[in-house]
């Protein structure tokens, strides 16, 4: 009985780390999801707020 029990202790433990492992694996792909957007936003707005017709407001 004893080897039963191990048994499915042991594979009881695999699956555990197993989800875990995909878990970590979700957050980090949305982390560079995340990055990425918060990256190509970032060149956006220069574009688009940091350009000659907003600076000739500077001067009014």
């Amino acid at each position: 009985m004893r080897g039963y029990s191990e048994i499915k202790w042991s594979e009881f433990v695999r699956k555990v780390i197993k989800d875990r492992l995909e878990e970590l694996e979700k957050i980090k792909h949305k982390e560079k999801d995340g990055i990425i957007s918060m990256l190509v936003s970032e060149e956006v707005l220069k574009k688009d707020w940091d350009n000659k017709p907003d600076e000739r407001w500077d001067k009014v």
